[in-house]
C-alpha cells in the first residue's frame, strides 16, 4: 500500500512539473506574441520649409517638422535605420531612453557613437524596459535637433492598463524653437565669435509657430480637437533648443499625471513649465463653453541681462460642437506668467511626487559636489577682435567643477573605453570642484576661466551614487536645465544659494522623490540626484540648453562592467560608424 501510495505521489509530482512547465511555456509564448518589433526609416534631408517671413532649407526626418511620432508598448524593441541624405554629420539620440546595456544605440556624437556622415547610414536597435509615458527623440550633432525631432510614446504593457482613467484622445504636443535662418550656421558664427548666439525668431507648438506672428500664415496654428465631456492626455514635450518654457490652455486646468516617462501623483495646474528636454503629461476635460481657446507657449528665462526670444506661440483648442461663428473669432488668451517669475516655478516644481514605491538608495558609494554655470576665456594676445566678441573682449565658456568639456574627434567616448584606446579621455574629473567659494554670490574674475579638457568619471557597476548639482554666478545665475543619458535619477531637493550639508540633507525626500532624467537646477540654487549606476556604458550628463553645451556644460561618467553577460554592455553593431 506504501508503495501505491509513493507511485501515485511520484506520478502526481511529475503531472505537476509537466504542467507547470506546460503554463510557464504559454506563459512565456504569451508574453513573445505580446512583445512587438517595431521598424522605421529615417532618411536625413533638407526641405524647404516656410513657417514665418522666408523659405528656409531646414533638415529634417521625411520631410517633415517635427518628424514622425514613434508609438510603442512597455518592452518592445525598436529598430530605426537612418539614412543620411543631408550635408551635415547627423546622430540621433532617444532622449530618456535607459538604453539597458544598449550604449551604442544612445546617440550622443563622438559619445557613444561617431556620426554618420553624409550619405551613411546607421540602425538603432533597442528595447525599452520598465519604461512608460512620454518620451522623445532628436539630434545630438551640432544645432541640428532645432528641426530633427519627434515624440516617442511607450504605452503600457499589453494587458494592463493605466493607473488612471484612459481618456478618450492623446495628442503629443511638442513646443519648439524657429530660426528663419540656419541654425547651425547661427552657432558656428557665435563660436567663431564668441559670443552668444542670435536668439531664436519664433517659438511653434507641433512645428506651427501660431497665428500671433508677423508674417505667420491665417492656418499657422495647429489645431488639437476636443468633445464635450471628453477627457484628453497633452503629452506635452520642450523640444526647444535653448529656452524653457511655460505652457497653458486658455480656461482648462491641467491636472499632470506623469514626467519623463514616469507616474506622478496627479496635481492640479493652470500652468506648467518645462525645460528642453523634459516632458509632462497633462489630462485636460471637456467642460468648457464648445467654441476655440488658445494654447500656449511663452519663455521662462532666469538669467540676467540676456537676450531672449520674448514672444508667445499657440495652438487652438477646438471642440467639435463649435459653432461656426465662434471660429471666426479670436479665441481667448491663457494668463501666462512674467517671462522671469522664478517663485511659480518654484511652486509648480516642488509638487512633483512620484506615484509608485520610491527605491532610493540609502547608502552611497559616490558622493560627488559639480558646480555648473557659465564662464569666460580671456582672448589670447594674438586673437584678432572679431572672435571675442564676449563680454570686455572675452570668449563665452562654461563647465561643470571648472572643466569645460571637449569632445574628441578620432574615436567616440564609448569606442575607447571599450578597446583601450589611449589618448581619447582622461579619468580624473574632480569628484568636488577645485575651489570653494561663495558659488551664488560675488565671483572673483580669477574664477572665470576653466579648464578646457575630455575628463570623466569612473563608476563601479551598481554603486550608489549622489550628485550635488551647484549653480553659479560666475557671469550670471541661471536655471540649468541638466540631463543624464543612460538612467533616470530621483530628485531628492532643491533650494537656492548654497548647498549645504549641515542643514540642507534634512530637506531630501526618500519616500517619493519624482522619477527624472531631466532636472532643473535652480537659478544661483541646487539640486541633489541619486541614483544606481546599474547600467554599463559611456553616459554623457550635460546641460540641455544647446548654447551651454556648445561651451562645454558637460561631463561623461563611465560605468564599468559588472558580472556576467546581463551586466555588461553589449558588443558593438556590425554598422557603427567609423571616424575619419
Amino acid at each position: 500500500m506504501e508503495h501505491i501510495i509513493t507511485r501515485v505521489f511520484s506520478n502526481s509530482r511529475r503531472s505537476f512539473a509537466l504542467m507547470s512547465l506546460l503554463l510557464l511555456l504559454s506563459a512565456a509564448s504569451g508574453f513573445a506574441a505580446s512583445v512587438k518589433v517595431h521598424y522605421h526609416d529615417f532618411v536625413i534631408q533638407e526641405t524647404p520649409m516656410k513657417r514665418l517671413c522666408k523659405t528656409v532649407n531646414a533638415i529634417t526626418v521625411n520631410g517633415q517638422v517635427p518628424g514622425p511620432t514613434l508609438e510603442v508598448n512597455n518592452g518592445d524593441t525598436l529598430v530605426v535605420k537612418v539614412t543620411n541624405r543631408a550635408h551635415y554629420n547627423i546622430t540621433i539620440h532617444w532622449h530618456g531612453v535607459r538604453q539597458i546595456r544598449t550604449g551604442w544605440a544612445d546617440g550622443p556624437e563622438f559619445v557613444t557613437q561617431c556620426p554618420i556622415r553624409p550619405g551613411g547610414t546607421y540602425t538603432y536597435r533597442f528595447t525599452i524596459q520598465g519604461q512608460e509615458g512620454t518620451l522623445w527623440w532628436h539630434a545630438h550633432s551640432s544645432w541640428l535637433r532645432a528641426t530633427v525631432y519627434g515624440a516617442l510614446i511607450i504605452y503600457p504593457k499589453q494587458g494592463t492598463s493605466y493607473p488612471f482613467q484612459k481618456p478618450k484622445r492623446q495628442t503629443p504636443i511638442l513646443l519648439g524653437e524657429w530660426w528663419d535662418a540656419n541654425p547651425v550656421d547661427v552657432v558656428r558664427e557665435a563660436t567663431q565669435t564668441g559670443g552668444a548666439p542670435n536668439v531664436s525668431d519664433a517659438y511653434t507648438i507641433n512645428g506651427q509657430p501660431g497665428d500671433l506672428y508677423d508674417c505667420a500664415a491665417k492656418d499657422a496654428a495647429a489645431i488639437v480637437p476636443i468633445a464635450t465631456g471628453d477627457t484628453h492626455l497633452l503629452r506635452v514635450i520642450n523640444a526647444a533648443l535653448n529656452q524653457e518654457l511655460f505652457f497653458s490652455v486658455a480656461n482648462h486646468a491641467l491636472t499632470v499625471v506623469g514626467a519623463d516617462a514616469s507616474y506622478v501623483k496627479p496635481f492640479t495646474a493652470s500652468v506648467i513649465m518645462l525645460g528642453p528636454g523634459q516632458t509632462t503629461d497633462v489630462i485636460i476635460s471637456g467642460d468648457q463653453a464648445p467654441s476655440r481657446y488658445y494654447m500656449a507657449a511663452s519663455p521662462y528665462q532666469s538669467a540676467q541681462n540676456a537676450a531672449f526670444d520674448n514672444t508667445t506661440t499657440t495652438a487652438i483648442l477646438e471642440y467639435k460642437a463649435a459653432a461656426c461663428p465662434a471660429k471666426k473669432f479670436t479665441p481667448p488668451l491663457p494668463l501666462m506668467p512674467a517671462f522671469n517669475d522664478t517663485n511659480s516655478v518654484t511652486a509648480f516644481t516642488s509638487r512633483f511626487r512620484s506615484l509608485e514605491k520610491a527605491r532610493v538608495p540609502t547608502e552611497i558609494d559616490e558622493d560627488l559636489f559639480v558646480t555648473v554655470g557659465l564662464g569666460l576665456d580671456s582672448c589670447p594676445p594674438f586673437y584678432p577682435p572679431q572672435m571675442c566678441q564676449g563680454p570686455n573682449g572675452t570668449r563665452f565658456t562654461s563647465s561643470m567643477n571648472n572643466v569645460s568639456f571637449v569632445l574628441p574627434s578620432n574615436f567616440s567616448l564609448l569606442q575607447a573605453h571599450k578597446q583601450g584606446i589611449q589618448g581619447v579621455f582622461t579619468t580624473d574629473f574632480p569628484a568636488t570642484p577645485p575651489v570653494q567659494f561663495d558659488y551664488t554670490g560675488n565671483v572673483s574674475q580669477a574664477l572665470w576661466q576653466p579648464v578646457k579638457g575630455t575628463k570623466v568619471y569612473k563608476l563601479r557597476f551598481g554603486s550608489s551614487v549622489q550628485v550635488v548639482l551647484q549653480g553659479t554666478s560666475i557671469v550670471t545665475g541661471e536655471n540649468h536645465p541638466i540631463h543624464l543619458h543612460g538612467y533616470d535619477f530621483y530628485i531628492l531637493a532643491q533650494g537656492f544659494g548654497n548647498f549645504d550639508p549641515q542643514t540642507d540633507t534634512a530637506k531630501f525626500n526618500l519616500v517619493d522623490p519624482p522619477l527624472r532624467n531631466t532636472v532643473g537646477v535652480p537659478v544661483n540654487g541646487w539640486s541633489v540626484i541619486r541614483f544606481v549606476a546599474d547600467n554599463p556604458g559611456v553616459w554623457i550628463m550635460h546641460c540641455h540648453l544647446d548654447v551651454h553645451i556648445s561651451w562645454g556644460l558637460a561631463m561623461v561618467f563611465v560605468v564599468e562592467n559588472g558580472i556576467g553577460e546581463l551586466e555588461s554592455i553589449e558588443p558593438p553593431p556590425a554598422d557603427l560608424p567609423l571616424c575619419y
